[in-house]
């Protein structure tokens, strides 16, 4: 034994150990592991790929909302002013007062305007009652004085006939110019009162002229009717009240600030609030309106949202923007063009955490 060892040491071999075995052991149980966790890990990936297959996300998302401006129909000077920051306010409360006194001043300035028309509107309407009655009795005293001038004038014929029919004798030259000046007098009368008869004739155009100044001041007294409901809103306009629930937010305005008509003093966000998703195109061909979507959100990481797709804008964002490209000049190359889309959130919203407009969110829609 000792030789055949001496033997193999002389030829430079050293004769195989017990580690020798181990190791020739150990090498296909690892292959085998290896292969094992290579296995499991692709079915792993499967089951991971089969179960999230439907599954689109993207975390270019955030939140949006309504945020409305507020702006006063009536300039002046604010004199009250009744909210603070991101206080939640109803529709219809009063956050501010703007100095009233010389609106105040003008409606009672439109009030008597007013009364004014309206007591216009009831002279001319009695004046027009009386014409009624004037204008036919003008024409009948007018015909009258008519017929009683062409009675003188008759008498003044005869009378004047007479003077002439008679000898020199029988009358003097007094009675004959007497006789001529009576009849040039009535003849004169009668020109008068035929006169005034045909101022009298048109009764109805008289009295159709004093109904017209009715007409008129009618729409006078309707002119300043709508003055004054004008002035009341100016009025009623100085209290500038919350068109909707929400939030307050960007107040510029202290007490003693003056404001504009139309200037923006507070913005209103309202509560509801939804997602706007900014997918790629490659990733929409198979959502849809109506499909369900897991909602994380940066800013409460255990806040878990459920919503669906309410629907896609019919439109890129670069398409909307200030400078759509214009890919027909120059050399295109081309990108992948993002599409917003409106996720609605229906459940898993805390009134204790209000969502922010802008916060980043990643949503995640089912597509099966």
């Amino acid at each position: 034994m000792a030789a055949d060892e001496g033997k193999a040491a002389e030829d430079g071999h050293a004769a195989p150990g017990p580690g020798a075995d181990a190791k020739k052991e150990a090498s296909p149980r690892r292959k085998l592991i290896l292969i094992g966790i290579v296995v499991a890990v692709i079915v792993l990936g499967g089951i991971y790929w089969f179960l999230h297959r439907n599954e689109v996300e993207t975390d270019d998302a955030f939140t949006a909302g309504r945020a409305v401006a507020v702006a006063p129909h009536v300039g002046g000077y604010v004199t009250e002013l009744l909210v603070n920051d991101n206080q939640f306010v109803h529709q219809g409360d009063i956050l501010a007062r703007i100095d009233d006194r010389n609106w105040r001043a003008q409606r009672d300035q439109a009030a008597a305007a007013v009364d004014i028309a309206r007591a216009q509107v009831n002279n001319y309407a009695l004046l027009a009652e009386v014409a009624k009655k004037n204008f036919p009795g003008h024409l009948m005293v007018a015909q009258g004085q008519l017929q009683a001038a062409q009675a003188q004038q008759f008498r003044a014929e005869t009378d004047y006939r007479r003077q002439h029919g008679v000898t020199r004798e029988a009358t003097s030259q007094q009675n004959i110019d007497y006789a001529t000046a009576a009849l040039d007098a009535a003849k004169a009368q009668v020109l008068e009162a035929q006169g005034n008869l045909e101022t009298a004739l048109p009764v109805i155009p008289n009295i159709a002229s004093t109904e017209a100044r009715v007409t008129e001041q009618q729409a006078t007294l309707t002119q300043a009717e709508a003055r004054l409901r004008e002035a009341e809103l100016n009025v009623e306009w100085t209290l500038i009240r919350a068109p909707h629930d929400g939030w307050i937010s960007q107040r510029n305005i202290e007490r003693g600030t003056l404001v504009t008509a139309g200037q923006t003093v507070f913005s209103i966000v309202e509560p509801e609030i939804w997602v706007v998703a900014n997918y790629k195109e490659t990733q929409l061909t198979h959502m849809r309106p109506g499909q369900k979507v897991d909602i994380a959100i940066d800013a409460y990481p255990f806040l878990k949202l459920k919503g669906h797709v309410d629907s896609l804008q019919l439109g890129t964002g670069a398409t909307f923007s200030a400078f759509p490209p214009e890919n027909a000049t120059g050399n295109y190359v081309k990108i992948v063009q993002r599409v917003p889309v409106k996720i609605l959130i229906d459940e898993g919203l805390r009134q204790d955490l209000p969502l922010a407009l802008g916060l980043s969110v990643e949503p995640t829609v089912h597509t099966e």
